[in-house]
């Protein structure tokens, strides 16, 4: 059964045969699973990254606090453009008092945008090269989509619940690489398909740092609320792919 707690720690596991990866969290919603999830992470001795949005940052300071101790970092999950309607001042100034709030509550020098798929408006297009503001003055060390080089990492997320979810997503993907990866077979579908890949030492998985981005709220025992989830998200799947066809 894939998207359970008991499958994220066998991805864990197999993520010992891999030299160079990184992984990184968007708790977009239910911030109570990432603290769940990084339990598990601190048990096998791994320490990852997790993004929050502006609207857990009081009601959920203490569990963030809890994840900080664990071993963790904490990032800010910006989407100010979209909250402030495509206005870059107003975006930029949202953005400067949020992180302050956050770093109330724990150290953070790393940020990464939501992909609002509902928004007209890219949160990350704030920043140059594209917009005028540089998101490094803000002591900001790692923006993941713009600090990476995905020409020798590869970008995993499981966007869509599925980990070829670049298909239907909206901005959670990396359009420049995507056919290189195809054609070094270098797409996934399940978490299996990951797991087998890297308990192979021989196949191109290996050839490439790793960047990997779950979302929390995904994963779980399997039960009723497993069973909700996958409902939800097969339909906004659907939703998703009218909204990629009509861009």
């Amino acid at each position: 059964m894939d998207f359970t707690t008991e499958k994220y720690n066998e991805l864990l596991i197999a993520l010992n045969h891999h030299r160079n990866y990184r992984i990184r969290h968007d708790v977009d919603l239910r911030p109570e699973f990432a603290l769940r999830i990084a339990g598990i992470e601190q048990v096998a001795g791994v320490e990852s990254t997790y993004y929050f949005r502006a609207m857990h940052f009081e009601s959920h300071a203490e569990l963030i606090t809890k994840i900080h101790a664990m071993g963790h970092s904490i990032g800010y999950h910006y989407e100010n453009l979209s909250t402030t309607h495509g206005d870059m001042e107003a975006a930029y100034n949202d953005f400067s008092t949020n992180l302050k709030r956050l770093r109330e509550i724990a150290p953070v020098s790393t940020a990464c945008a939501h992909g609002s798929p509902r928004s007209p408006w890219n949160n990350q297009s704030m920043w140059k090269p594209a917009g005028e503001r540089d998101i490094h003055t803000l002591g900001i060390d790692y923006e993941p989509m713009i600090d990476t080089d995905f020409s020798k990492t590869l970008y995993l997320t499981d966007t869509g619940r599925r980990w070829d979810g670049f298909r239907v997503s909206v901005r959670d993907k990396v359009p420049e690489q995507q056919e290189r990866w195809e054609k070094e077979g270098l797409i996934f579908h399940s978490t299996d398909d990951i797991i087998h890949a890297l308990n192979d030492i021989q196949h191109p998985i290996h050839k490439h740092s790793l960047l990997i981005n779950t979302h929390p709220q995904r994963w779980m025992p399997f039960g009723a609320r497993w069973m909700a989830e996958a409902g939800l998200q097969w339909g906004k799947n659907i939703a998703k792919r009218i909204i990629v066809a009509t861009r």
